[in-house]
């Protein structure tokens, strides 16, 4: 079994901190910032490791939340709606809509979209693609609003940075909060809506430590550990010339 070698600026980058320390949110963007290796805009990732049991029902962890400075990218929208509603759909400016077509075209292969919306009445089109859009995270669902007939405003929420999170099979959540271009305010105002999201969404049936650690990335940068204790009044320690 062949382990994968890291290049040297990674491995440079690796030495310029503090490995084991667990950072302020604030001192964690900061570095995250600041270890950039690659030329294009790295997206800015956030891991959350919970101790919630997955497998069972009530300790599922799923929602969506609206990010105060959204993604700094252009999100693409799919949407499931045939008459008026795909013209609301359209209007709300969506990025491709259709019904069977649509559906087509995606068993075909077509992926090029961050977010699908359907209305519930095709819902039983949508659903013979669960083996395609449920690995990706992308399959409307009712309970985080992407199953609606309010196509316009899933739409547009869609379009403005509303993101969802759920945890993976090993309990953790990762999520996208920004871009390295984006300032270390507007970094720390996203991650601190994240954790404090997370917080307020604890499954009632959770037992033990709930969140168990944070990691703070860059696609192509090193893991910042961040002090997971910190999920309150996190804006008070924002630099301030932010």
């Amino acid at each position: 079994m062949t382990v994968a070698k890291h290049g040297k600026s990674y491995l440079e980058a690796r030495q310029r901190y503090d490995r084991e320390h667990l950072y302020q949110p604030a001192e964690a963007i900061a570095l995250v910032k600041e270890l950039k290796r690659s030329k294009f805009d790295e997206s800015v990732e956030l891991h959350v490791r919970t101790g919630l049991n997955v497998r069972h029902a009530d300790e599922q962890l799923r929602g969506t939340i609206a990010l105060p400075h959204g993604l700094g990218k252009n999100v693409k929208v799919a949407v499931f709606a045939q008459g008026d509603k795909a013209r609301e759909a359209e209007e709300a400016g969506a990025d491709v809509v259709g019904a069977d077509d649509l559906a087509r075209r995606i068993e075909d292969g077509f992926t090029d979209f961050d977010v699908a919306i359907a209305t519930p009445d095709l819902m039983p089109v949508v659903g013979r693609l669960g083996r395609i859009l449920g690995p990706s995270g992308k399959m409307p669902n009712p309970k985080v609003g992407t199953v609606t007939m309010d196509v316009a405003r899933a739409v547009q929420e869609s379009k403005a940075g509303k993101v969802e999170y759920r945890t993976d099979r090993t309990a953790i959540v990762h999520m996208v909060i920004g871009k390295s271009s984006f300032d270390e305010q507007r970094l720390l105002e996203n991650y601190a809506a994240v954790v404090e999201e997370l917080v307020r969404a604890k499954p009632s049936a959770a037992k033990g430590r709930y969140i168990h650690s944070i990691t703070l990335t860059s696609t192509m940068g090193p893991g910042i550990k961040v002090d997971a204790t910190r999920t309150r009044d996190i804006l008070g320690e924002a630099p301030v010339a932010a």
